[in-house]
């Protein structure tokens, strides 16, 4: 298991988790509701930031159920009250207040006795709700939990219809959207991620909350990512390391019909901590890179008569090997098959760690070679490999999408939930690549390595050394983790539209940073 990772549960694992947690115990019970509620007003508060920023005298549209997730609902409600006194609290009890569970009704108590004038905390009837149209900037779903079993009743179904034809900015589910009824645009898990919110469309993007719930180690197939895992790149280097310390990856891309998307990988690979770069792209591109990003090695590699790479330039590759931890290829390659058969023979004699991507995402490419690789595809690029690595055991899988997923064929599925809309550009792909690669040359370059023997024919010279199953996993989330991070710090920050996707290397560091202050 990938340390920085906790398991994701049914219903029925995060209830008994939390029977052996509390007990039923209010006193222990109470403490955590707090800590739920105030981390759920904390992040709707960051995430309102990718549309504006909540707005200080917000409309908040609060629906509580019986239960513990109408009380973390109401402490969040306190909770941007005091963050933005102006704020207007509207309170709707699905099922009646006289229906709170006790501390469900002590968090509503301290709310409404919190000192709020009468007039900005009110409570709605149920008629009052079907009728209101007045647009809300938020709404705070907690009314049924993960203990809900269907069907809810009809009052509440056409309740929720009601609420999701309202104006609302900003739509936020406790735990899990009431009843699949509530259509949210996030949804804070708190505690444990609950594995209905897998592939659920009305959830909206998904956050984890950690309540600290979990010591570490826990056992489960389908886990979530936490940036607990970056933890160690943020920390101090050591005095006497130099760039070599730090691996140096190789990147093999690039034609003269998609110049950019090499260049893309190259800025990323450089902010990706690695200590080198070297970048064999066209040779008709090379010195505008080289003046681009100096920081990198350019090799001009000669071209076939359509601007791909030709076969004749593996030499330049043979030549410099010896010297690369991590061998990225793919990005803005093209499918010229001169080019894509090179691609071919990289990949089958290289003694290095591979990143795959893009056009490299070939059946035939995927599988070719025993060194260990990283695949990169979006859900077509998957479509057209999965026969070839199903049961490939030398391959990790890095599944791009909405909540990007990793695997190899003997581990659990790792989720990642940072990042959003704001990926969904061209160049995301060859950013992450990049990360992903600079981090696979970190990792291989903390191997030991032995003096190279000579090479046997029709192999490249390589580095003796190799990096294990475990460290290419951790290379591919720690590579998503900070891309998603720095994504989400992009959209917060410029919002999620008038963008280029390069800016979110500039937010690499700040991502470095929260995951440092959330250890």
């Amino acid at each position: 298991m990938i340390a920085g990772s906790v398991p994701i549960l049914s219903c029925d694992a995060a209830r008994d988790l939390e029977k052996s947690l509390f007990a039923g115990d209010e006193a222990k019970e109470w403490p955590a509701m707090q800590r739920a509620g105030r981390a759920l007003a904390t992040a709707v508060l960051r995430d309102f930031a990718e549309i504006g920023g909540f707005p200080a005298a917000g409309r908040v549209l609060v629906l509580v159920g019986k239960g513990h997730n109408g009380g973390d609902a109401l402490i969040a409600a306190r909770a941007i009250r005091e963050t933005f006194p102006a704020a207007r609290l509207d309170v709707l009890f699905v099922f009646g207040e006289r229906t709170l569970r006790p501390l469900a009704a002590r968090a509503w108590r301290e709310l409404s006795g919190c000192g709020v004038p009468p007039q900005d905390v009110s409570t709605l009837r149920r008629d009052a709700a079907a009728t209101t149209t007045a647009p809300y900037d938020l709404c705070l779903d907690g009314v049924f939990g993960f203990q809900f079993r269907p069907p809810a009743d009809a009052r509440a179904t056409a309740l929720f219809a009601q609420v999701n034809a309202l104006p609302i900015r900003l739509r936020a589910a406790v735990d899990l959207p009431s009843a699949g009824l509530f259509r949210a645009d996030f949804t804070y898990a708190t505690g444990s991620v609950k594995s209905p919110l897998l592939g659920a469309t009305h959830a909206g993007r998904v956050r984890y909350l950690d309540l600290g719930f979990f010591l570490g180690g826990e056992a489960g197939n389908k886990r979530v990512l936490t940036p607990a895992l970056l933890g160690p790149l943020g920390a101090l280097r050591p005095f006497g390391s130099d760039k070599r310390t730090y691996g140096h990856v190789f990147i093999v891309g690039g034609s003269r019909s998609y110049p950019g998307a090499v260049l893309m990988t190259v800025l990323a690979a450089l902010r990706s901590g690695a200590g080198l770069v070297t970048a064999f792209v066209p040779e008709s591109v090379a010195a505008a890179f080289a003046a681009r990003a100096p920081e990198a090695m350019w090799v001009a590699w000669p071209e076939t008569p359509t601007g791909g790479l030709a076969l004749e330039g593996e030499h330049l590759l043979r030549a410099k090997l010896a010297r690369a931890s991590a061998l990225v290829i793919g990005p803005g390659l093209g499918r010229e098959p001169e080019t894509l058969a090179l691609a071919a023979q990289l990949a089958k004699t290289s003694p290095v760690p591979l990143v795959l991507d893009a056009d490299a995402l070939q059946p035939d490419i995927v599988v070719a070679g025993d060194a260990p690789r990283i695949v990169t595809p979006h859900a077509g690029e998957f479509a057209r490999i999965r026969e070839a690595i199903i049961s490939d055991q030398k391959t990790t899988v890095v599944l791009k999408g909405p909540v990007t997923e990793l695997w190899q064929t003997t581990t659990p599925t790792y989720h990642s939930f940072f990042g959003g809309p704001v990926l969904a550009r061209g160049g995301s792909g060859d950013l992450l690549a990049g990360l992903i690669g600079g981090q696979l040359a970190q990792l291989a370059a903390e191997r030991p390595r032995s003096p190279s023997a000579s090479p046997e024919a029709g192999k490249l010279p390589a580095p003796s050394g190799s990096v294990s199953a475990s460290a290419t996993l951790l290379a591919a989330a720690r590579g998503v983790v900070w891309h998603g991070l720095a994504a989400d710090q992009l959209a917060r920050t410029h919002g999620q539209v008038a963008v280029n996707i390069t800016q979110l290397l500039d937010f690499l560091p700040a991502a470095l940073k929260e995951s440092a202050h959330e250890q």
